[in-house]
């Protein structure tokens, strides 16, 4: 075979690595998280402010718990689905999150799947952050997001990231606005 042959062949094996091996999953996985970017702060003036914190919702145990208990904290709420290639992309972000702010910030990790196909994903990665169920049509204080989406909210309610796509959520910017909101 030609040289020019050969290289082509690689170059087909590697572009179906991407869609038909755990190499290619990883290797989406890498490539999202490289190319997030990170979430647009939005100013306290230009923030919406939710107005109602009553909303049911249900714990990793499916027990029905309401999100007023969040009245008066700083919260990051992130929609997401285990099946969702960008959402688990940006989850390792969310979790050293979690890991660094949990006590002082509320994480709510939002999805609206069965317990089942979540339990056997957490379980499959190992992970162990506290999990949030949507109940479908109940009300929220907030637009419902598509996963990834997500918001940041300050103590006073306002909305200071209103994200709609994947972002890079540990870098600096994010870190030092968490940590001005904890201090307000």
């Amino acid at each position: 075979m030609k040289k020019q042959t050969v290289f082509t062949l690689l170059i087909i094996a590697l572009v179906l690595s991407f869609f038909v091996t755990p190499l290619g999953e990883f290797s989406k996985l890498q490539l999202n998280r490289l190319v997030a970017p990170s979430p647009t702060i939005i100013e306290t003036e230009n923030g919406g402010k939710i107005s109602d914190y009553n909303w049911k919702l249900k714990d990793e145990n499916w027990d029905y718990f309401n999100f007023e208990r969040s009245k008066g904290k700083v919260v990051v709420i992130s929609f997401w689905a285990s099946w969702h290639l960008p959402s688990r992309a940006q989850l390792k972000d969310l979790i050293d999150l979690y890991e660094t702010y949990n006590g002082t910030v509320d994480f709510y990790l939002i999805t609206n799947e069965e317990k089942a196909p979540v339990e056997e994903f957490m379980a499959k990665n190992k992970y162990t952050f506290p999990l949030t169920y949507q109940i479908i049509g109940e009300e929220s204080p907030l637009q419902v997001l598509d996963p990834p989406g997500s918001y940041v909210l300050d103590k006073s309610g306002v909305i200071r990231v209103h994200q709609t796509a994947i972002s890079d959520w540990d870098n600096k910017k994010v870190h030092n606005l968490l940590k001005e909101l904890i201090a307000q």
